[in-house]
């Protein structure tokens, strides 16, 4: 399998392109080196050797996704198989809502009649 294999330090990372065994670790057990990609230089440097590239390629390897990708558009040919497309997700389509009325204040809650409050009775004279 052709795969990438991340070298470097933390938020500078650096790839190999590498030819290992799918069942290997990804750090360890690899067949051969065949380049490496520095995504941090401006533009990314890509520097692969094809002719090991296309023989480890008619030897049965797959590339995966992203090496395929990478190696794809540094001129490898045969590798599309190996290019998972992802089908895009279309908008949905929504209808227009109709306007909406104008919106009108609710009727306030009704308040409950104030009752007429007797006055205390002046106190009586005992007589």
């Amino acid at each position: 399998m052709i795969r990438l294999q991340r070298t470097g330090r933390e938020n500078l990372p650096t790839y190999r392109i590498v030819v290992a065994e799918k069942a290997r670790p990804v750090k360890g057990g690899v067949l051969e080196h065949v380049g490496h990609y520095l995504p941090a230089q401006n533009p990314p440097e890509v520097v692969i050797k094809k002719d090991r590239i296309e023989y480890w390629i008619s030897k049965g390897a797959t590339a995966s996704d992203t090496a395929a990708r990478l190696l794809s558009k540094n001129g490898v040919k045969g590798l599309e198989k190996h290019i998972v497309r992802y089908a895009k997700q279309r908008p949905k389509n929504e209808e227009p809502l109709a306007p909406a009325a104008p919106a009108t204040a609710a009727p306030a809650a009704p308040v409950a009649e104030a009752a007429p409050v007797a006055a205390p009775e002046e106190a009586k004279p005992a007589a």
